[in-house]
C-alpha cells in the first residue's frame, strides 16, 4: 500500500549531547532560574542542572552562532547563519518565541547584545561589510544600520553607563559607536604608542568611559574614550576569547585554558588553570565564561561545559560534553542495553547512556573513526577508520582485540552478522571484506561487484546474504561468507533482512521525492515492529515514514534541529528512542519515539512551535482519498494575475522609449482636448475569483469592487461613487469594524493596499513594499488599528500592518499553495488565521515575524481546501468552510467536529451576534445557530423569488454565492455571475447590480437614438442596458456561442450580432428574437456594421481576413472584400454607404467599395476629406497621435469619434481610456487619461448624442458609463489627468546660474583629487641621496659652529611656545552660488544662521561674533529652521555624500540646536550624492528631504526617532526645492527642472499630482525654482523666466508675468502676516529691484534695491523678520534690508568665485589680504570681524604679498601681469607683464630690494625695486623643472627656495638666479619665512592616503616651532616644526570643502588664516598656545 499519509506516531527531542564551542564565543549563561542556556547545531538548549533536564528552543532553520542574554536574564536572543538569517528572541522558561527580527542581515549573525534596560538589541552580520544593526526588538523594527568594518567583528557591547553608545571589536580594530537619529557613527580606537595595533577578541564596558578588551596576544587593553591608556600584559598567554562582566567584577577566559577573575578596577583576584584540574587536558581552550556569585560556567573549544564552584576551584564539574572539531559519522547501538556508541574525526569513541543522558566511557584512537558496530552479544565493538584499517575493542573496558589494515581508503560502513560469526567491512574503494569473528578476524571473502564506494550494508536474518548500496545508488546482493554476487533476483525474493539501513530498494522507494534522482539521504533505519522508517539527510532533517513505503514521494513527518548534514540515524535496541548524529555540528540528538497510542494522551501538550513545519506537506503519490477539486476552485487557483507590463513600470518604459523617439517630436503638438469625462456608473461586480468582498457601510450604502474601481452604491438613489486610487485590478476588500473605512488590495509588481474613507473617498493610507504580483486577502483587526494582508507571490506572504502609520509590523511566508482568506482574531490582536488550498494555519505575532501552526485534524477529517473562515464567540473558537461543503469547527488548533452545510464548496461565511450565515456554490444562503448545531433557515436564490424593484434579471437559478454580508435587515449576496442581490429576511430577492459573467467582453453597440446600448460577451449572452438614470439590464438572451461584436441598424429595430464560430444573426432589437442568421465563416466574426441611411447593406468582418457584404432586404451575400493579409479588427462606412474603411491585425488601413467589395487605394491626405459615418479606426494619419510612446508593449484596441468630430476616445491594453483632439496628427498627441478598467479596454462608444461614453473591459467584464463634460462646464476634479508621454521641450529659457546649479557635481572630500596638475613622485616616496656630511666627512666631535636656525624668528626674547590647538573663530564666506533659501533669522532677528563649506554658522548681527556647528564631515548644501514654537532654534542641515550605504561618508542630515550646537538627530539617507533641500512640517515633527541621486528621491522622516516614514522617486530631472505647506504635516510641493508636483503623505505612501497647466492659454511648463504658499490652498512658484505661477490645488490659475526680470530664485512665506518675499536676478533699475515684498495673493508689490554696486543682483535666499528682510546673494553677501527705509546693511561678505589662491598677512597688524578667481583682492580685519576694502582688478588674481614694512602690496595675476599698490592710497605704484601664464607666487625680499615673481612658465623673475616703478627684470632663475608653487627668501635676502610642481625643491642665489647645489650650504641657510611643502624639514606632512591628493600649502609659525598645512581633502593640520620623520603626528581640523589652497599665520602667531578652493571661504582659527 502506498504511504499516502504520514505515519501517526511522532518523535520528541529528549536530549542533545554537545555544546557549540568551535567558532563561537560568549554563548553560555545562567538564566534567572539558575538554568544554563547555550546552543548546539540549530537548537537553543536550556539545561537545568538540578533536575538534569533539557528544554529546547527550535525556532531556527539553520545553525545558531550567536547568543545574548537579556539583562533580566529570562529572555534570550539567538542569531543564525543562512542566506536570509534571522534573530529570535525567546523566553528561556517557556521556550516560546517572543520576537523575530529578519530581512536585514545576509550570510549570518555574528554577534548580539542587549542594551542596559533590554529595550534594544544590536546585531552584527557576517556580510562583506559586517553590518551593525540596532533593533527595537519588541516591535521587530530596525532603528539604525551602518557598515561595521571591512573585516570580521568578533564582539559588540552596549556601553551600560552611557546612553546610545556602543563598542565593537574585531580583526585589527576597535570602534566606538554613537547612535543619534538613525545614524550609527563610529570612531576608531587609537592604539597610539601604548600598545600594538592588533586583533581584539572581546570587550566589556565599565564606568567613566572605560572599556576593557581582550587581545589576540593575551593582553588586556584598557581604553578611555577612544584612546588606549594602558595594557595589562600577559593576562593570558594566548588569545582572550571571552570576557564577562558581573557585579563582582570581570571574568576572562582564553586559549591558554585559564580563567581569570578580576575586580571592578581590573585588579587580579585569582586564576583557575583548567588544564591542571582532574578533568583537564593539554590544549584545552576556553571559548565562553560566565561568572555569577560563587559559580563560574566555562565552555570550551572541544564542546565541554564545566561548572566551577569558586571555593573548590580545582574540582570543576563537567556538566556536558560532546565530540570535538571534525566530522561525526560513526554511530552504533548496543544490542541489549540502552547505550549508543559514537566515533568521530576527533579520533575519540564515546559510549552514551540513553537512560542517564550521560557519557559513560571515552577512548581515544590513533585515527579518525568513520563507522562503528557492536556484535550481537554486545561484547565486541568494531570501529572503521579513515585510513582503511579497522579496530575491534572489548566494550566493557575498551581494550583492543585486534587492529587490521587491508585497505587504503576509508572504511565507511561495517556490520556484524545476526548470528555473530562474521563482520562485513565496506570500504570507499568499492569492496566489502568478510571476516570471521571467532577466528580472530581472519578474512573469509570479499565482495567486489560495486563500481563506487560502499555506503550501506545489511545482513539477512539467517546471515546467508548481504545487501549493499554504493555511491552510484546501486543495490547489490552477495552470498556469504564467500562474497559471490547474486544476480538471480528470484533467489533474493524471499530473503528477510535482519536490519534495514539501505537507502535504495523497493521497500524504501517512498523516501525519495517523485521526480528527482538526488542522493542526499545519508542514513535510514527501519523499525519493523512499529512499521516506521527514520531517515537522515543533508539538510539537517530527520523524517519518519511508514515502513514499507513503496511508491516514490511518500508522506512523512519531519523534525529539524541538526544544522547541516545528519550523517547517521539509528533506533535504540528496544525502539524507544531514535539517535541521530550531525556531521558538522558534532552533536548527538536523542529523540523519544511516541507511538500512536501514546500520542492521544499527549495531545493536550501544544505541538512544538517552530518556523519550519514538522508536519510535512502533502505529496500526490496517489490522492484517491482526496476529493476532486471543485471546478470553480480549480479555475481560480490557475489564475496567475501576472502582467507582461505593470503600471509601475510605465515611467521607466517611457524613459527608454523616449530616447528612441526624440526625433519624432519636432512638430508642435496639439493641446489636450477641453472636454473631460467622469465615471458615472459601472455595471459589474467581481465575483468570479474573489470572495467576501461586499459590505454595507455605516450609512447603509453598499461597497464592493470591480476592475480597478472601488464602488459605493446607494441603493435608494441607484447612484454610485468611486474610489479611483488603484491602477490595476482590485482583488480583495475588507471593511473597518466601524464600517466607514475600506481596505482594498490590487495587482501589481509591488502591489499596494489602499485604505480609504467611504464618505470622502480619500485615501487615508497606502501600504506597499512587501508583496509581489498582487494582494489577495485583507482583514482589519477588531480595534481597527491593524490590518493583515496576504500576497499572491510564491510564498503567499502574510503581512501585519499598523495601517495608519503605514508600518509593517510583522511578516511571514504563508504557504506554497494559494491562501484564500486571512482573519484576525477579534479578541487577541496578535493572533490570526489563514485558510487556503489544503491549508488552515493559526498564527501569532512575534516581533517582526509570525509563527504559524497547522490545524491539527486528527482522525476527524481530511486535510481539505478551506475557502472561508471566521472566528467564533471566544478567542479559541474558529470556523472554516471547506471545498466539499463542510464547516469545520476548531478549538485552538484542533479540529473538534465537522458539519455538512452545502452541496459543493462553502464560499462565504459571516459571523453574527447569535449565529452564522453561510453561502455556497449551490446557491443557497443558510442561517445557523451559534454552534452550527441547527440550520435555522435557508434562502434559495431563484428567479421566482425576484422582487419587482430589481435592476436586472437573474441569468440562472441558484448561482454560486461568493460573498455574504448582513445588515439593515437584509442579507447582501454577491454571485459568481457578477450579480449583487439583496435578500429580505422574508424571502424576496432584489437584484441591485450586475455585469457580464466570466469570459472576455468585446461586443458593444450604442442605439442610434435612445440612451441604451447592447453588449455581447464570451459568456454566451447578448444584453441590452439602460444608460438613463434607471441603470439596469433591460433584456438578456442566451446564445449558442460567445460573441465578439454587435451593431444596431440605423432605424434601431434590428440588432446584428457576430459570433465566435463564424456565424452571425440578426435579432429584433426589442424582443431579441432571431430574424435571420448566416454561417459562412469558420473564424470569429470581429466587427459587424450596417451601412448608414436606410441600412441597406450589412458588412461582416471576420478573423479569416475577409469582409462579407450582405443585402439586408434580400438576405443575400452580395460581395466579398479580399486583400487583407491578417484578421480584420475594425470597419467603418462612409456617409454615402459606398466605401468601407478597414483595419487589420497587421496594422494595415485598407479601403473597399460596396457592394462588390473591390479594393481601392486612397492617398492618406484624401482620407480625411471623405465624410465617414463613424470612425472607430485606430490607424491612419488622423489618429497617428493616439499611439503611445510605448507602442511596442501595448496596443490601442478601440477608438470612437464624437458625432461633432471633435473628440476621439480610445481604449488600450493597459486599461487606459484616453481623450484626444481630432484629428490627432503628429506622433504622441496630448491627451487626458482615465484609469478605471484594469487591463484591456476592448471597446469604447459614444452614445448617439455624445452625452455619454460607454467603455468595455475585456477581462474585468465590466461596462462603464462615463458622462461627457464640456469645456466650460467642469468643476476641477482630481480624476482628470492631463498628460502626454513627452514633455514639451521649452522650459522658459536659459540662465547660467540655473544651469550651473543643475549641473554641478558635488565631490565628497574623501574622493577629492589634486587641484594643481602635479606630476612626479611624492616626497615621502622619493629615495634620498645621502648628503656630504652624512657620508662621514664630519669629524667625530663637531667643532663646527652650531647649525644656524632654520627660520628667522621675530619674537626673540619671548619663550617659544608651541601651538597646541586651533579653534575656529571666524568664517568669511557664505554658500550662495549654488544653494538657496539658506539664510534665516533666529532669536527675533538678533542672530542669523547660514552655512559655508561644512560648517553651520550662527552670526550675531550686532557684534559680528560667530559660533559654529562643526559635526558635518562634508559640505552642507541646504539649511532650514524649524518654525514651530515647540522646537525653537532647531536647525536641519543636509550634506554631500557618496553612495548611500549608510556608512559615515553617506549623505546625511543633521538636526541641531543653533544655540548650544547640540546634535539632536542624524539621519543617514539613501539620497546618493547629497541632500539638496530640507523642510520641516507645520508641527515641526516631520522633516522632508530631497536627494541629488538620479531619481531625486523625496523622503519624509520622523526626525526625533530617526525613522524614515516614506520615500519615493521625485522626478527624473533636478528638483531644486521641496517645502511643506506651512499649515500641514502631509502636503508639500516640489519644484525643479520643468517640474512642479503637489504631494500628499498618506500613511507611508507619497502621492503626487503634476501641476496642470491646461486652463491658461499658452502656459508652458517651465523650470520652477522657488515656492511659497498662500491661504486656501494657493501655491506660488517662481520660474526661470521671471514669472510667478499661481496654483489653486494643483491647477494653474494665473501667472504673475515678469515678477522679476530674471529667474525667481527665492521665495519666502511670512507665517505671521502671510506676506511673501521674492528674490530674483535683475539689473538694478529705478522701479525694479532684486527683492520684492508682495501681499498675500501676489497682486501688489514693493521693490527693494540692494546697494551692492554689482551690475546684476542675483538673490539666492530671502527671509523676513520684524521689519527687516534678510537677503543672501550669489555674490556671497548677506544683506539686511529695512522694510521702512529700504536701507541696506551688508552683514557678511565673501569671495564670489574660488579658488582663493592668494593670501597674505600683515607684518604687524591683525589684517590679511586675499586674492581670488573672482578678480578681487580683499582686505579683512580680524578684530572688527569684517571686510575693510576690496579692489576689483578685472582679472583673476592668483597671489598677493605684503612688503616687509607693510606699506606695499604686490599682486600676481592669472594672465601673467603683476601690480604693486601703495597701501595708504591704494594707488598703483607700478605694473608689469613679462609672462603669459599665471603668476603663482610673488615675494618681497626681507631687505625690500628685490621682488621675486614665480610663474607657471617654470620661471622666477627678479626685479630691483630700488630702480623705481619701471620694474625692469634684472635676471631670472634658470632650469626650474616645473611650475613654481611657493617661494621663500632667506633672512639675509641672498637665497630663494622654490617648491615646484614635480615635488622637487630648489634653492637659487639672489639676484643672479644661479642654482645652489651644495647641500651643506643649503642646510646652513636661515630662512625668513617657510611656506614650502617640500624639503626634508617637512617630510612628515605627507600622509599615507595621498595617492590622488596633495598637500597644497604650508606655513611655519613666526616662533619657528609650529607648522600648519592645508590639503586637497579640505583638512588643516597642525605639526611641530621641523618634522623630518615620515607620517608625523599631527592634529587635524575640518571645516573646509575639498582643497585648502593657502594658509598663513598672522603676526604674533595669534591666528591662522586658511583659504578654501571649492568653498571660496576664508577661515580664521585662533591659536591656543601651550602653557609653560
Amino acid at each position: 500500500m502506498a504511504a499516502r499519509s504520514a505515519p501517526s506516531c511522532h518523535l520528541r527531542l529528549e536530549w542533545v549531547y554537545g555544546y557549540r564551542g568551535h567558532q563561537c564565543r560568549n554563548n553560555l549563561y545562567y538564566t534567572a532560574a539558575k538554568e544554563i542556556v547555550y546552543f548546539v547545531a540549530g537548537v537553543g538548549v536550556v539545561y537545568s542542572p538540578r533536575e538534569h533536564r533539557q528544554k529546547f528552543y527550535r525556532g531556527h532553520s539553520d545553525d545558531i552562532i550567536s547568543l545574548a542574554l537579556h539583562p533580566e536574564r529570562v529572555l534570550v536572543a539567538t542569531g543564525q547563519v543562512g542566506k536570509e538569517p534571522y534573530i529570535c528572541v525567546w523566553d528561556s522558561y517557556t521556550v516560546q518565541t517572543i520576537s523575530i527580527l529578519k530581512d536585514v542581515h545576509t550570510h549570518g549573525i555574528a554577534c548580539l547584545a542587549f542594551d542596559l534596560d533590554g529595550q534594544r538589541l544590536v546585531s552584527v552580520g557576517l556580510d562583506s561589510k559586517n553590518a551593525v544593526c540596532v533593533w527595537d526588538w519588541k516591535r521587530g523594527k530596525m532603528l539604525s544600520m551602518a557598515p561595521g568594518h571591512t573585516d570580521r567583528i568578533f564582539d559588540i557591547s552596549w556601553d551600560l553607563y552611557q546612553p546610545n553608545k556602543l563598542v565593537s571589536c574585531g580583526v585589527k580594530h576597535i570602534k566606538f559607536w554613537s547612535l543619534c537619529g538613525n545614524a550609527l557613527t563610529p570612531k576608531r580606537g587609537v592604539f597610539g604608542k601604548t600598545g600594538d595595533l592588533q586583533t581584539i577578541l572581546c570587550l566589556a564596558c565599565a564606568r567613566d568611559e572605560l572599556t576593557y578588551s581582550g587581545a589576540l596576544n593575551g593582553d588586556i587593553y584598557v581604553w578611555k574614550g577612544i584612546n588606549l591608556i594602558r595594557t595589562i600584559q600577559g593576562a593570558h598567554t594566548a588569545g582572550i576569547f571571552s570576557m564577562n562582566a558581573c557585579e563582582e567584577g570581570f571574568a576572562t577566559g582564553g586559549r591558554d585554558g585559564c580563567i581569570r577573575l578580576w575586580d571592578l578596577t581590573f585588579k587580579p583576584i585569582t586564576v583557575i588553570d583548567l588544564r591542571e584540574t582532574d578533568q583537564g587536558y593539554k590544549g584545552l581552550s576556553v571559548r565562553s565564561v560566565c561568572w555569577r556569585g560563587d559559580h563560574i560556567l566555562v565552555g570550551t573549544q572541544d564542546s565541554e561545559i564545566f561548572e566551577i564552584v569558586v571555593h573548590e576551584r580545582n574540582k570543576p564539574f563537567l556538566i556536558m560534553q560532546g565530540h570535538c572539531e571534525g566530522e561525526l559519522w560513526a554511530l552504533a547501538i548496543h544490542p541489549t542495553k540502552p547505550l549508543a556508541v559514537t566515533g568521530s574525526d576527533d579520533r575519540s569513541v564515546r559510549i552514551w547512556s540513553l537512560v542517564d543522558h550521560a557519557l559513560i566511557a571515552r577512548c581515544n584512537m590513533e585515527e579518525p573513526i568513520r563507522c562503528a558496530a557492536v556484535n550481537v552479544d554486545g561484547i565486541h565493538l568494531a570501529l572503521g577508520m579513515k585510513d582503511g584499517s579497522f579496530t575491534v575493542l572489548r566494550v566493557r573496558d575498551m581494550t583492543e582485540v585486534v587492529h587490521i589494515k587491508d585497505r587504503k581508503e576509508a572504511i565507511h560502513e561495517l556490520k556484524y552478522s545476526p548470528d555473530g560469526t562474521y563482520l562485513a567491512v565496506g570500504c570507499n574503494d568499492s569492496s566489502v571484506d568478510i571476516y570471521g569473528v571467532a577466528q580472530r578476524y581472519k578474512k573469509f571473502g570479499e565482495c567486489v561487484g560495486s563500481l563506487s564506494f560502499i555506503t550501506h550494508l545489511d545482513w539477512s536474518s539467517d546471515s546467508r546474504y548481504l545487501q549493499t548500496n554504493d555511491g552510484n545508488g546501486k543495490r547489490l546482493f552477495y552470498r556469504m561468507p564467500g562474497g559471490k554476487e547474486v544476480t538471480n533476483k528470484d533467489e533474493i525474493k524471499g530473503v528477510h533482512w535482519a536490519s534495514w539501513t539501505c537507502v535504495s530498494g523497493l521497500e524504501v522507494n517512498g523516501i525519495w521525492p517523485k521526480y528527482s534522482d538526488i542522493n542526499d539521504i545519508n542514513s535510514v533505519d527501519g523499525n519493523y515492529i512499529g512499521q516506521v522508517l527514520v531517515t537522515a539527510d543533508d539538510y539537517g532533517i530527520i523524517k519518519l515514514f511508514r515502513y514499507p513505503c513503496l511508491r516514490k514521494g511518500a508522506k512523512f513527518k519531519k523534525y529539524i534541529g541538526h544544522s547541516a548534514h545528519v550523517t547517521n540515524v539509528r533506533w535504540s535496541h528496544d525502539y524507544q528512542w531514535v539517535i541521530s548524529i550531525g556531521g558538522a555540528d558534532h552533536s548527538v540528538f536523542q529523540w523519544k519515539f511516541i507511538t500512536e497510542r501514546k500520542l492521544k494522551d499527549t495531545l493536550h501538550i501544544a505541538p512544538q512551535e517552530s518556523l519550519a513545519d514538522s508536519n510535512s506537506d502533502e505529496s500526490d503519490s496517489d490522492l484517491s482519498d482526496v476529493p476532486e477539486l471543485d471546478s470553480e476552485i480549480e479555475q481560480e487557483t490557475q489564475l496567475t494575475y501576472r502582467r507582461q507590463v505593470y503600471k509601475e513600470d510605465l515611467p521607466q518604459l517611457k524613459e527608454q522609449c523616449k530616447e528612441k523617439q526624440k526625433s519624432g517630436t519636432s512638430k508642435r503638438r496639439e493641446w489636450a482636448p477641453g472636454n473631460s469625462i467622469r465615471l458615472h456608473f459601472v455595471h459589474g461586480y467581481r465575483g468570479y475569483d474573489c470572495r467576501s468582498n461586499l459590505f454595507y457601510t455605516q450609512i447603509g450604502e453598499i461597497v464592493y469592487h470591480v476592475a480597478a474601481v472601488g464602488v459605493i452604491y446607494n441603493r435608494q438613489q441607484n447612484t454610485q461613487r468611486f474610489y479611483l486610487g488603484h491602477d490595476d485590478d482590485i482583488l480583495c476588500l475588507a471593511l473597518h469594524p466601524l464600517k466607514d473605512y475600506v481596505a482594498t488590495g490590487q495587482v501589481g509588481r509591488d502591489p499596494s493596499i489602499h485604505i480609504w474613507d467611504t464618505e470622502t473617498i480619500k485615501p487615508l493610507s497606502i501600504l506597499k513594499g512587501y508583496h509581489q504580483y498582487g494582494v489577495c486577502a485583507v482583514d482589519f483587526s477588531a480595534d481597527g488599528k491593524r490590518l493583515a494582508s496576504v500576497g499572491i507571490d510564491d510564498g503567499h506572504t502574510i503581512v501585519l500592518w499598523d495601517w495608519k502609520k503605514g508600518e509593517k509590523l510583522s511578516i511571514a511566508r504563508g504557504s506554497k499553495d494559494k491562501i484564500f482568506v486571512v482573519k484576525m482574531n477579534p479578541y487577541v490582536p496578535d493572533k490570526l488565521i489563514t485558510a487556503g488550498i489544503k491549508h488552515m494555519k493559526f498564527w501569532r505575532r512575534a516581533g517582526g515575524g509570525l509563527i504559524g501552526r497547522k490545524g491539527y485534524i486528527g482522525t476527524l477529517g481530511k486535510n481539505d481546501t478551506m475557502m472561508c473562515a471566521v472566528y467564533g464567540w471566544t478567542e479559541e473558537m474558529a470556523f472554516s468552510g471547506t471545498s466539499t461543503g463542510d464547516v469545520c469547527i476548531w478549538r485552538d488548533v484542533f479540529l473538534v467536529k465537522t458539519v455538512k452545510a452545502h452541496d459543493g464548496p462553502v464560499f462565504s461565511m459571516h459571523a453574527l451576534e447569535k449565529g452564522f450565515v453561510t453561502g455556497g456554490k449551490d446557491g443557497v444562503v443558510a442561517l445557523w445557530d451559534d454552534s452550527f448545531e441547527r440550520c435555522l433557515k435557508t434562502y434559495a436564490i431563484k428567479r421566482a423569488a425576484l422582487a419587482p424593484g430589481s435592476k436586472g434579471l437573474l441569468l440562472e437559478d441558484n448561482p454560486s454565492i461568493r460573498a455574504i454580508s448582513l445588515g439593515h435587515g437584509h442579507i447582501l449576496v454577491g454571485t459568481k455571475n457578477g450579480e449583487i442581490l439583496e435578500v429580505d429576511k422574508s424571502g424576496p430577492v432584489t437584484l441591485l447590480v450586475q455585469g457580464h459573467m466570466e469570459g472576455e467582453v468585446w461586443g458593444l453597440a450604442t442605439h442610434p437614438y435612445l440612451p441604451i446600448c447592447a453588449t455581447v460577451s464570451d459568456d454566451k449572452t447578448l444584453r441590452i442596458w439602460d444608460l438613463s438614470p434607471s441603470h439596469c439590464m433591460l433584456a438578456v438572451r442566451k446564445l449558442k456561442k460567445g460573441g465578439r461584436c454587435c451593431c444596431f441598424s440605423p432605424d434601431g429595430k434590428a440588432l446584428a450580432v457576430g459570433l465566435n464560430d463564424g456565424s452571425f444573426l440578426m435579432a429584433n432589437a426589442d424582443t431579441l428574437e432571431d430574424l435571420v442568421s448566416f454561417h459562412h465563416r469558420k473564424d470569429i466574426i470581429s466587427d459587424i456594421r450596417f451601412s448608414p441611411g436606410s441600412g441597406k447593406y450589412l458588412a461582416v468582418a471576420s478573423h479569416d481576413s475577409f469582409i462579407d457584404i450582405y443585402n439586408v432586404m434580400s438576405s443575400k451575400r452580395v460581395g466579398i472584400c479580399k486583400g487583407a493579409t491578417s484578421y480584420i479588427t475594425h470597419i467603418d462606412w462612409d456617409i454615402r454607404g459606398k466605401l468601407l474603411q478597414v483595419n487589420t491585425g497587421a496594422k494595415e488601413q485598407l479601403f473597399f467599395e460596396a457592394p462588390r467589395g473591390k479594393k481601392q487605394t486612397i492617398p492618406s491626405v484624401e482620407v480625411e476629406k471623405i465624410g465617414w459615418a463613424s470612425w472607430t479606426s485606430v490607424l491612419g494619419l488622423c489618429c497617428e497621435g493616439i499611439w503611445p510612446v510605448i507602442g511596442e508593449v501595448t496596443d490601442v484596441t478601440a477608438s470612437c469619434l464624437t458625432s461633432d468630430k471633435m473628440i476621439l476616445a480610445t481604449g488600450d491594453d493597459l486599461g487606459f481610456v484616453k481623450l484626444f483632439r481630432y484629428p490627432a496628427k503628429g506622433k504622441f498627441g496630448k491627451f487626458k487619461r482615465y484609469v478605471a478598467h484594469s487591463t484591456h479596454v476592448t471597446n469604447v462608444r459614444w452614445t448617439y448624442d455624445d452625452s455619454m461614453l460607454v467603455t468595455l473591459g475585456g477581462a474585468d467584464m465590466s461596462l462603464m458609463v462615463w458622462t461627457n463634460e464640456m469645456e466650460g462646464y467642469r468643476e476641477k476634479r482630481p480624476c482628470d489627468s492631463e498628460e502626454s508621454d513627452i514633455d514639451s521641450e521649452e522650459d522658459g529659457g536659459y540662465d547660467s546660474d540655473v544651469t550651473r546649479e543643475n549641473e554641478i557635481s558635488y565631490t565628497i572630500r574623501a574622493l577629492s583629487t589634486n587641484i594643481r596638475p602635479m606630476f612626479g613622485i611624492k616626497p615621502h616616496l622619493q629615495q634620498k641621496e645621502p648628503s656630504v656630511d652624512e657620508r662621514g666627512s664630519r669629524p667625530p666631535v663637531s667643532r663646527a659652529p652650531p647649525q644656524p636656525e632654520k627660520l628667522q624668528t621675530n619674537n626673540v626674547g619671548k619663550k617659544k611656545r608651541p601651538i597646541e590647538d586651533l579653534v575656529l573663530e571666524l568664517v568669511f564666506g557664505y554658500r550662495g552660488r549654488d544653494c538657496r533659501n539658506n539664510v534665516h533669522y533666529l532669536n527675533d532677528g538678533d542672530d542669523i544662521i547660514y552655512h559655508a563649506a561644512s560648517v553651520g554658522i550662527l552670526h550675531n548681527v550686532a557684534t559680528g561674533t560667530q559660533s559654529f556647528y562643526q559635526e558635518h564631515n562634508d559640505d552642507i548644501l541646504c539649511l532650514t529652521v524649524n518654525q514651530h514654537p515647540r522646537f525653537i532654534n532647531i536647525v536641519a542641515t543636509g550634506q554631500v555624500g557618496d553612495s548611500a550605504d549608510m556608512s559615515a561618508t553617506a549623505p546625511s542630515i543633521h538636526i541641531w540646536d543653533a544655540m548650544n550646537k547640540q546634535t539632536l538627530s542624524i539621519l543617514r539617507c539613501y539620497h546618493s550624492k547629497g541632500v539638496c533641500s530640507v523642510s520641516f512640517s507645520a508641527t515641526g515633527k516631520l522633516l522632508l528631504s530631497v536627494g541629488l541621486d538620479p531619481e531625486h528621491t523625496i523622503t519624509i522622516w520622523r526626525w526625533q526617532e530617526g525613522a524614515k516614514i516614506a520615500s519615493r522617486a521625485g522626478h527624473n530631472q533636478r528638483i531644486f526645492v521641496a517645502e511643506f505647506r506651512p499649515d500641514s504635516d502631509s502636503q508639500f510641493v516640489s519644484v525643479g527642472v520643468k517640474h512642479v508636483k503637489f504631494w500628499t503623505l498618506a500613511g507611508r505612501a507619497l502621492l503626487s499630482k503634476k501641476g496642470l497647466l491646461s486652463t491658461l492659454e499658452d502656459a508652458r511648463m517651465q523650470t520652477m525654482l522657488a515656492v511659497a504658499f498662500g491661504a486656501n490652498n494657493l501655491t506660488f512658484t517662481g520660474t526661470i523666466s521671471g514669472d510667478v505661477c499661481v496654483w489653486k490645488d494643483h491647477i494653474l490659475c494665473r501667472i504673475v508675468a515678469r515678477a522679476h526680470n530674471g529667474p525667481v530664485f527665492a521665495m519666502y512665506t511670512t507665517l505671521r502676516d502671510g506676506l511673501i518675499v521674492t528674490g530674483g536676478k535683475e539689473r538694478p533699475s529705478k522701479e525694479g529691484g532684486a527683492v520684492k515684498l508682495w501681499d498675500q495673493e501676489l497682486r501688489r508689490c514693493r521693490a527693494f534695491r540692494l546697494e551692492t554696486g554689482q551690475v546684476t543682483d542675483c538673490v539666492r535666499s530671502v527671509c523676513r523678520g520684524k521689519g527687516k528682510i534678510l537677503v543672501g546673494t550669489r555674490n556671497a553677501e548677506i544683506i539686511e534690508v529695512g522694510e521702512k527705509n529700504a536701507a541696506c546693511n551688508i552683514l557678511v561678505n565673501g569671495h564670489v568665485d574660488g579658488p582663493i589662491w592668494g593670501l597674505a598677512t600683515h607684518p604687524s597688524r591683525d589684517f590679511f589680504l586675499s586674492a581670488a578667481e573672482d578678480g578681487t583682492v580683499r582686505l579683512w580685519d580680524i578684530a572688527d570681524k569684517k571686510m575693510l576694502n576690496k579692489v576689483n582688478l578685472g582679472h583673476a588674481a592668483r597671489t598677493v604679498c605684503y612688503s616687509p614694512e607693510g606699506d606695499m602690496v604686490a599682486i600676481g595675476m592669472k594672465n601673467g601681469e603683476f601690480i604693486i599698490l601703495l597701501v595708504s592710497s591704494l594707488k598703483i605704484w607700478g605694473k608689469k607683464r613679462d609672462r603669459r601664464c599665471a603668476i603663482h607666487d610673488i615675494r618681497f625680499s626681507p631687505d625690500c630690494r628685490f621682488l621675486a615673481v614665480g610663474s607657471s612658465e617654470n620661471s622666477v623673475d627678479f626685479y630691483d625695486l630700488t630702480l623705481g616703478p619701471t620694474l625692469n627684470r634684472i635676471s631670472y632663475c634658470k632650469d626650474i623643472p616645473s611650475f613654481v608653487i611657493q617661494m621663500d627668501f632667506s633672512a639675509d635676502s641672498r637665497y630663494l627656495q622654490v617648491s615646484t610642481g614635480c615635488y622637487k625643491r630648489r634653492v637659487y642665489e639672489v639676484p643672479s638666479g644661479k642654482h645652489l647645489l651644495d647641500q651643506a650650504a643649503i642646510n646652513r641657510i636661515t630662512w625668513a619665512t617657510w611656506t614650502s611643502i617640500l624639503g626634508d624639514e617637512v617630510m612628515g606632512i605627507w600622509s599615507r592616503h595621498a595617492e590622488r591628493a596633495d598637500v597644497n600649502c604650508a606655513c611655519v609659525s613666526h616662533s619657528g616651532v609650529s607648522l600648519v598645512t592645508g590639503d586637497d581633502f579640505g583638512m588643516v593640520k597642525l605639526f611641530d616644526f621641523p618634522c623630518p620623520e615620515k607620517f608625523a603626528k599631527h592634529k587635524r581640523f575640518l571645516g573646509h570643502s575639498p582643497h585648502v589652497t593657502n594658509i598663513r599665520f598672522t603676526s604674533g602667531d595669534r591666528h591662522v588664516v586658511s583659504a578654501g578652493g571649492d568653498d571660496c571661504s576664508l577661515f580664521v582659527w585662533k591659536c591656543v598656545h601651550m602653557l609653560h
